[in-house]
């Protein structure tokens, strides 16, 4: 079985979680995910099954696009609604205008210290793992791309915001970073993933319809059809011949696509059998094939 499915993540779960559950439903050992999210965070998040899993390494830098609302007046360890609070609660009042030109500063190619409550490593630790043990975690400051950040209404001590964001951009630390020039620090209350690289929430199964799916034998439905997967490379349906040496790992020429730096390979409408490289002209070499030799 080899495919991507798109699930909208339940709060509570993490992602890992999300795919032991998928690996379980679907009765496959090889599941990954494309993107990790947070136990609190819920949304998008998009599941590679089988061979599929050699997609990965095309979403390590996919753009995201989120929604959510920010509390003011309320800093937590985690800088979520998961922590503990690190100063007594305050009462703020917010002033949308006056919030939308702090938001203004989050927007561009920005320094952005990730949260002590992440995955990133130091010498090769997650940093969580120190922070649950009440060591100073000191993480560097790396380069992220905030393409849009929109605040959209407040309500008292809360505002909420759609986000468009480069990969490796954590909105906790926005959150947190924006309590912290307002003086009176911040968490991020909710969070909700709507897009990531060409998955979308409307696209989105829950998983109990997944496991709805699995039981009446229809899951292929639930699956993104392949053809819709890296919109930008394009679709070539390789004759019978070619189709074969492709699938021994052999190159092929494929004269309608003499300008395309790398394609997709399918038999038939449906079955995405190799990704291409061009190597000269219109000669094209598998440099990932999604199936066995001799299938």
């Amino acid at each position: 079985m080899n495919g991507v499915l798109i699930i909208d993540k339940p709060q509570g779960l993490t992602s890992h979680d999300v795919v032991n559950r998928v690996r379980r439903i679907l009765g496959q050992r090889s599941v990954g995910h494309l993107g990790t999210l947070d136990p609190s965070a819920t949304g998008v998040l998009p599941i590679v099954v089988g061979n599929f899993t050699r997609l990965a390494q095309f979403y390590m830098h996919s753009e995201k696009r989120y929604e959510g609302t920010i509390r003011f007046g309320f800093p937590t360890t985690t800088y979520d609604a998961d922590g503990d609070p690190t100063a007594p609660a305050q009462s703020i009042i917010l002033k949308l205008e006056e919030i939308r030109v702090l938001a203004a500063q989050f927007h561009g190619m920005l320094e952005q210290t990730p949260p002590p409550f992440s995955a990133k490593k130091i010498a090769g630790v997650p940093a969580y793992k120190f922070a649950r043990k009440h060591q100073v975690v000191t993480l560097k400051p790396v380069q992220v791309e905030i393409r849009e950040f929109e605040l959209l209404d407040v309500a008292g001590d809360q505002a909420t915001f759609r986000a468009h964001v480069g990969s490796g951009t954590y909105m906790r630390s926005i959150a947190h970073d924006m309590g912290q020039k307002l003086g009176c620090g911040a968490h991020l209350a909710q969070l909700r993933r709507t897009a990531v690289a060409e998955f979308v929430v409307e696209d989105a199964h829950p998983l109990e319809e997944l496991e709805s799916a699995a039981r009446q034998g229809t899951v292929e439905h639930v699956f993104v059809h392949p053809r819709k997967l890296l919109p930008l490379m394009p679709c070539v349906t390789a004759t019978d011949e070619n189709a074969s040496l492709i699938r021994s790992g052999r190159a092929v020429n494929l004269p309608e696509m003499s300008r395309a730096p790398r394609v997709k390979v399918f038999c038939g409408q449906r079955e995405l059998i190799a990704i291409a490289n061009r190597i000269a002209g219109t000669l094209f070499h598998p440099g990932i094939v999604f199936v066995d030799p001799g299938t």
